[in-house]
C-alpha cells in the first residue's frame, strides 16, 4: 500500500524526471511510480534480508527467509532476534540456504545490532547517507549496495542511486549510451543530474527490461532515440 504522502511525492518526482532528456517516453511507457518502502523494519532486519537476496533471484531469497522464519518459529511480522542468530548453530543457518560466508555475515550483523554498531531505526534516521554507508560497510560482508538498499527501502531516502547495481547501470546505458560502456565516474556524473530524486529514477531504471525495445538494446542494435 502506497500512502497519499508517498504518492504525492512520487508524482512530483515523475514530473521533474519527465523533463530530463530521454525520460518522457520512459515514464509514459512504464506509468506512475509504485515504489513501496518498508519503514516498519529495523536496520538489523533490513540488512539480514538484503544478505539473503545477495546474488540470488527474488524467489530464492524469499525461500531462504521463509525457512529462516520456520527455523526460529517466527511469523511474517516477527523476525529472529540478534541474540537468536548469534546463538544459532552455523549448520542450522546453512540448512536455511545461507552460504558459509553469508552465515558469517549474519552473525556479524547480529553482533553489531547488540553492540550498537548497527543502529536502531530511530537513530538511523538522523544519520546521513555517507556516514551510515561508512559505518555499516565496516561489517564483514556488507558492501555499499547492501546499505544503499537499506537507505532506499527502510529509511525511505529519496536521493539514492546504487551504481554497483546491474539494473541501474543497464538503465543508464539504455538512456544515455547504448552500445558504449561508460566508466564508473561517467555513471556517477550522470546520476547526479537526477538529484534530488535518484531513488525514483532507480525505480524506473529497474523496469526498463519490461520495454519492448529492451531486447534490441541488449543485442546492440538500438537506434538513436
Amino acid at each position: 500500500m502506497i500512502s497519499d504522502t508517498h504518492e504525492e511525492l512520487y508524482r512530483a518526482a515523475s514530473r521533474w524526471l519527465i523533463k530530463q532528456p530521454g525520460w518522457a517516453p520512459l515514464i509514459m511507457a512504464i506509468g506512475p511510480c509504485r515504489h513501496i518502502v518498508r519503514p516498519e523494519r529495523e536496520p538489523y532486519e533490513a540488512l539480514i534480508r538484503a544478505v539473503a537476496y545477495q546474488q540470488l533471484t527474488a524467489k530464492a531469497g524469499d525461500a531462504i527467509l521463509n525457512r529462516l522464519r520456520i527455523t526460529f518459529q517466527t511469523n511474517v511480522v516477527q523476525f529472529p532476534t540478534p541474540q537468536q542468530l548469534i546463538d544459532a548453530d552455523s549448520e542450522i543457518l546453512r540448512t536455511c540456504g545461507f552460504s558459509a560466508r553469508k552465515v558469517e555475515t549474519l552473525k556479524g550483523i547480529a553482533a553489531g545490532a547488540l553492540s550498537g554498531l548497527v543502529p536502531s531505526r530511530e537513530e538511523a534516521i538522523h544519520i546521513g547517507d555517507d556516514a551510515l554507508i561508512a559505518r555499516l560497510t565496516s561489517l564483514k560482508g556488507i558492501g555499499r549496495w547492501t546499505v544503499e538498499m537499506l537507505l532506499i527501502y527502510t529509511l525511505e531516502r529519496m536521493d539514492i542511486m546504487p551504481l554497483d547495481d546491474f539494473g541501474v547501470v543497464e538503465g543508464l546505458h539504455y538512456l544515455h549510451s547504448p552500445g558504449i560502456r561508460l566508466k564508473k565516474q561517467e555513471l556517477r556524473a550522470l546520476s547526479l543530474q537526477y538529484a534530488p530524486y535518484r531513488t525514483i529514477a532507480c525505480w524506473y531504471l529497474w523496469r526498463i527490461p519490461q520495454l519492448p525495445d529492451y531486447k534490441a538494446f541488449k543485442a546492440g542494435v538500438m537506434t538513436d532515440r
